[in-house]
């Protein structure tokens, strides 16, 4: 592949792994993850790791480091939401 084609998967998989530090960073400063779906980090995560794999099978380094990065922000957010501890009912 061309340089200036490379050149825009890195900076595509920058942008779109980037978009998951603050709500990472969110999530460990608060601890809060109510709000966040587990289906979809779940869904999100598996989904990231098959892109992953078909980067290693195609040898796109641009597909490999975005989703190997990503799949580590995620499952840190997903990992809290599976510690969360269910809040008890008011009453």
């Amino acid at each position: 592949m061309t340089l200036w084609v490379e050149t825009i998967g890195f900076t595509a998989a920058a942008l779109t792994t980037l978009s998951f530090v603050p709500q990472v960073v969110r999530t460990l400063r608060t601890r809060d993850t109510r709000a966040i779906s587990l289906w979809m980090y779940a869904l999100f995560s598996a989904g990231v790791a098959l892109w992953g794999l078909y980067g290693l099978l195609i040898g796109s380094w641009p597909v490999i480091v975005a989703n190997a990065i990503t799949l580590v922000l995620a499952s840190i957010v997903l990992w809290h939401k599976l510690c969360e501890t269910p809040e008890s009912p008011s009453g």
